[in-house]
């Protein structure tokens, strides 16, 4: 199945080279084939453990933790054990907690002035539910974990189908999203909408949001967020 998408890409390499310009949906088909080929052999990186280490270096305790990030102990906890891994809102607060970069919180290498990643070389990480292990909406893969003074951190976001409705988060910044495939539910307060691949949405991150995925299959998304820390 790889072999054969990344043959698909090759051709249409290829077919760009041979007849100029294609059309959108073609590059879009590109794009989507590239993103869902199975990852290089790398671990996903262990984010509770370096939570946990940076919080001890800094002398801080979880409870000092939660009253900066508004998250529960108990779930801190759970972070820190492995458990449940935070979904980029709540590494964002952590991050900032910790007086540090939401990157450096799973970057794996060493921080360099640029950064370039190849495709499915970036720093992945999944949410896991907090009882069974499972899957518990989307995993993501960051693709400048290593560059220092960020102002942005972009993601190739997989939305996994799932019946659990999550709250609404909110945090410093803002957020740009395009889809590459399936479809993505975003709520914004009260505001709802559907959004299909080549469409995309920037909002501030200080208004309470979820985006999930719709229609009972996965979804690929380009996820860019900001934060002025």
């Amino acid at each position: 199945m790889e072999e054969k998408k990344l043959n698909a890409y090759e051709d249409f390499l290829e077919h760009i080279g041979k007849t100029g310009p294609a059309r959108e949906d073609d590059y879009l088909d590109a794009v989507v084939a590239v993103s869902q080929t199975s990852p290089a052999v790398e671990e996903p990186v262990n984010v509770g453990e370096r939570i946990k280490k940076f919080r001890n270096d800094k002398g801080l305790t979880l409870t000092d933790i939660s009253r900066r990030t508004n998250v529960p102990v108990e779930v801190l906890e759970q972070i820190e054990d492995n458990l449940i891994s935070p979904p980029l809102g709540t590494l964002i607060k952590l991050g900032k907690a910790l007086d540090m970069k939401m990157g450096y919180l799973i970057s794996s290498g060493e921080i360099k002035p640029f950064t370039i990643v190849r495709k499915n070389q970036g720093q992945s990480l999944s949410r896991l539910s907090s009882k069974k292990g499972k899957s518990y909406g989307y995993s993501y893969e960051m693709l400048a974990a290593d560059k220092n003074d960020r102002s942005m951190d972009p993601f190739l976001v997989t939305l996994e189908p799932t019946d659990t409705l999550e709250e609404l988060s909110s945090h410093d910044g803002q957020e740009f999203i395009f889809v590459l495939s399936g479809q993505m539910e975003v709520r914004l307060d009260d505001y709802v909408d559907v959004l299909n691949p080549g469409d995309s949405i920037y909002y501030d991150s200080t208004t309470p949001h979820l985006v999930r995925a719709r229609g009972g299959n996965k979804a690929y998304i380009l996820a860019v967020l900001y934060s002025s820390h």
